[in-house]
């Protein structure tokens, strides 16, 4: 019973840990993107941010697995470690971003929610999944 406790209260800590860093990479993307995120996916269906927001929460959500997964045995070592590396995930991801647009043409933000398909778009969130993968590795 001691266990199903535990795991319980871990759980719910991680997922609060997890929540917090995915409500940061929304944040995120809508600060390095013009207009609203949310108008920008949910009333004009713009699925060039649909898209890059998606590869932003994917890669939170794999540091953050890959960070529990490796530190489970101590609960605070492991939210520590979450909450750590998933902030790291998020300044490194910004920084790619401002990187990427410095080399190519054009404003990337603007791209980015730009309701016409565009193919930087998966550039952009490619960056992202690999920037993720990255953290994922050093954490392992």
């Amino acid at each position: 019973m001691t266990n199903v406790l535990h795991g319980l209260v871990a759980a719910t800590a991680f997922a609060a840990v997890g929540v917090l860093l995915l409500l940061g990479g929304f944040l995120l993307v809508d600060l390095l993107t013009p207009g609203r995120l949310r108008h920008q996916i949910w009333t004009d269906r713009n699925a060039n941010a649909a898209i890059f927001l998606s590869s932003a929460l994917l890669g939170i959500g794999a540091i953050s697995f890959t960070s529990i997964i490796t530190t489970y045995d101590d609960l605070m070592v492991g939210l520590f470690s979450t909450a750590v590396f998933g902030a790291l995930g998020l300044v490194l991801m910004a920084a790619a971003f401002l990187i990427v647009d410095l080399v190519t043409p054009g404003r990337l933000g603007e791209i980015l929610v730009d309701k016409d398909g565009h193919p930087a778009v998966w550039i952009s969130a490619a960056t992202n999944v690999s920037v993720a993968a990255i953290v994922c590795a050093s954490i392992s």
